[in-house]
């Protein structure tokens, strides 16, 4: 089967969807499928470029585009690699801001229809619209009604015959739009590589990726103070990989309660996975209901770590439910019972995705 996958930008490292993308190519070559990558806006690159990467010992081909390039010109070298690939599905990996830096591609759905081939077509929503929280600004709830239109519309033009998300609060807004979407948990893009050390001295928790504003990290740290005694080794923390501007509050926060901590910055895959896998508790801090849609939650879960939600208040407007391995912080109730994780890796997304489309 040849399948290519449609995303905003391929360059390894710089976009978690375009990493995600490269992955699952590489485990559906691994099938004895074909599988490519077309780039539509590529921020990396200023010219058309064919990008061979090597990803966990496979090469996968990326059509890249430029972000600059003109409408007319992205439509025909968009077809040419149809023409030249004949995919049997065409995936669509739909993100906004992939497509246009204010997150409103107008443009997609017209050009999306006018690709022409014997393709069917395939949508993953990994993210929807702004303004499905009671928190939103009036601002982002306008530019979500104008998103819903692109969502909307990029359905009606591709009439796609599977449509997935990786989340049920997602899954429930698609379907207010009747718009049906199956579950398809997503990997994350750090492999499993490491094997744990069992002589650990500290109870460890890691922070991998970036740190979302809002998140009431001083409570945590005073709640987990409060029951330290019960985790029988003192605590640390591991900040890695690109944590941005909130770093230097946590470093606060944990200085003033003479709590260790390392600061290692941007790492190697594997350096990455030894940390995660040597880990007790993974902090995260995108919003609980959001959580699922996170590349980093994903890669705590192939890495079998106990996932602690501590973030923003991000109310869904509808459509609430728990989510069964995540621990959901609270203030003055902090819960770090150690659970079962269930693991949805590479090779079981691959699998489940390809399955899915054998079906149709």
């Amino acid at each position: 089967m040849n399948i290519l996958f449609i995303c905003g930008s391929a360059e390894p490292g710089k976009d978690g969807v375009g990493d995600y993308t490269r992955r699952l190519c590489g485990e559906l070559i691994k099938l004895g499928h074909e599988a490519h990558i077309l780039s539509l806006c590529d921020h990396q690159i200023p010219f058309f470029t064919l990008d061979y990467k090597e990803i966990e010992g496979t090469k996968v081909l990326a059509n890249r585009i430029p972000q600059a390039t003109s409408k007319k010109r992205r439509r025909i070298w968009s077809q040419n690699v149809l023409n030249d690939f004949e995919p049997d599905w065409i995936s669509l990996q739909f993100v906004p801001y992939s497509f246009n830096p204010k997150g409103l591609p107008f443009w997609l759905p017209s050009f999306l229809k006018k690709l022409k081939g014997n393709h069917k077509w395939h949508i993953m929503f990994h993210e929807l619209w702004l303004g499905i929280d009671k928190e939103s600004s009036f601002r982002h709830k306008c530019i979500g009604k104008l998103q819903q239109l692109i969502v909307n519309k990029t359905v009606h033009n591709t009439k796609p015959q599977l449509i997935n998300t990786q989340n049920k609060l997602y899954q429930f807004f698609l379907q207010s739009h009747e718009i049906a979407a199956d579950i398809l948990p997503i990997c994350g893009n750090i492999p499993l590589t490491a094997i744990k050390d069992e002589a650990k001295k500290f109870t460890q928790f890691v922070l991998f990726g970036t740190i979302h504003p809002g998140a009431p990290f001083n409570d945590f740290i005073e709640d987990l103070e409060s029951i330290k005694s019960k985790l029988n080794k003192p605590i640390k923390f591991i900040f890695v990989g690109n944590n941005g501007s909130e770093l230097s509050k946590y470093i606060n926060v944990l200085e003033s309660n003479i709590i260790h901590y390392e600061v290692l910055g941007i790492q190697t895959e594997s350096i990455i996975s030894q940390i995660l896998i040597n880990s007790d508790y993974g902090i995260s801090t995108t919003p609980y209901f959001q959580t699922e849609k996170s590349g980093v939650y994903a890669a705590y879960r192939e890495h079998q770590l106990n996932t602690i939600c501590v973030s923003r208040n991000w109310t869904p407007t509808k459509g609430q439910y728990e989510i069964p391995q995540i621990i959901k912080y609270e203030k003055n109730n902090l819960n770090i019972a150690q659970m079962d994780i269930e693991v949805y890796d590479l090779q079981f997304m691959a699998a489940q995705f390809i399955n899915s489309l054998y079906k149709i």
